[in-house]
């Protein structure tokens, strides 16, 4: 069973709680293959944006991405560092702001190269163009941006030699949650299609969903890749990893707040999954719970879900060692990452508070939420 660096009891429940010591191992690890390779790795804030802990990030990394205007906005005032944007498309009431905050700029099409491409070039940021390698290594369809009709990069047919005055990089995300075997595979289709222009270039991009803090990934094939690359086409090589950055670092501390038997026996939680982890239902998943197995596997077997009138707001069936009862605290595993970009308040549900554990255990919170933050997104 995982062991836990601070005590759950330390804060009233729901809170997600980022392990410190966790993180900065991640960390490490980053800034190992950086210093291998020279390339430079880069906070995906889709993923992770919990800027109180991006001084420290940053003491390790070269700065952030960002999906869009505001994540730009908040690596630049809070990481300060290297800061960069892909957007599928741009609009113009927020493109001049961008060009003040962001050193490099990724295009998703042509199309918008042109568009914006007068007043880009005046600014002296660096550009890019996002490529479709048209090659899927993964079987999660939504987060597959090299599916059949994807919106996502310039495919090999619809690519435009002539207009790549003032592009000085090449940009692809392809992975998911995947190992660099993965990545040795993306890079043959890419190199076949789009390396000649690499020749051209200052730098290639090559995308977020790199496990690389995964105990199981090859790092040693990660490095390969992006020597040969960097030594072939002298370019410099980013990476955008966001999971990998902050996996295994975080914990979803939650307790029983009902216990109803219809059929199973369901265990509602102060935590909801279409809250506070929707990716358990988009993907979908199960988490990890500390100190629970399997359906079965253990004496006692639970259906945990949330408070929400959905039906379908189940996180999944577990078994514990001994029966749940009303206040115990059940602990999810790895929800550093998007669960808290991605929670939301329907039903009118309470955001988890966040909070950090540091190096010696103590638990910090950071930020705690109520009805105001509820009633001031809406109207």
């Amino acid at each position: 069973m995982e062991k836990l660096n601070f005590d759950i009891n330390a804060l009233p429940t729901p809170y997600i709680v980022v392990d410190e010591q966790k993180l900065v191992s991640n960390l490490e690890i980053l800034k190992g293959v950086m210093d291998e390779t020279g390339c430079r790795i880069l906070l995906a804030q889709k993923a992770f944006a919990m800027f109180s802990l991006y001084p420290l990030i940053g003491e390790y990394l070269s700065g952030t991405t960002a999906s869009g205007l505001f994540e730009a906005k908040l690596g630049y005032e809070e990481m300060g560092k290297e800061n960069h944007i892909f957007s599928p498309a741009y609009t113009q009431e927020e493109f001049d702001e961008i060009l003040q905050i962001c050193g490099h700029i990724v295009f998703n099409s042509f199309s918008q190269w042109e568009k914006f491409k007068d007043k880009a070039l005046k600014s002296g940021r660096k550009f890019g163009i996002r490529v479709n390698p048209e090659l899927s290594t993964q079987d999660h369809a939504i987060y597959d941006p090299c599916a059949y009709g994807s919106r996502l990069g310039v495919t090999e047919k619809n690519f435009r030699p002539d207009l790549l005055e003032g592009i000085s990089g090449l940009h692809f995300h392809t992975l998911c949650e995947q190992n660099s075997d993965a990545l040795e595979k993306t890079l043959e289709a890419f190199e076949a299609k789009f390396g000649k222009y690499l020749y051209d270039m200052e730098w290639v991009n090559f995308g977020g969903g790199h496990h690389i803090t995964r105990p199981d990934y090859d790092i040693q094939t990660l490095i390969k890749c992006i020597k040969r690359i960097q030594e072939k086409y002298d370019v410099v090589v980013y990476l955008e990893p966001g999971e990998a950055v902050v996996l295994n670092t975080g914990y979803l501390v939650a307790s029983v707040i009902d216990i109803v038997e219809n059929g199973v026996v369901n265990c509602i939680l102060d935590t909801s999954a279409a809250c506070h982890m929707p990716d358990v239902i988009e993907m979908p998943y199960r988490p990890e719970v500390i100190g629970a197995g399997k359906p079965g596997e253990k004496p006692y077997t639970y259906r945990l879900g949330g408070p929400t009138c959905l039906a379908g707001d189940i996180i999944g069936d577990y078994s514990f060692d001994n029966p749940l009862k009303i206040g115990d605290r059940v602990v999810f595993c790895d929800m550093s990452h998007y669960s808290m970009v991605k929670s939301n308040m329907f039903n009118g549900m309470n955001l988890p508070a966040i909070a950090v554990a540091d190096r010696n255990g103590a638990v910090k919170l950071i930020k705690s939420f109520g009805y105001d933050d509820y009633k001031n997104r809406l109207s």
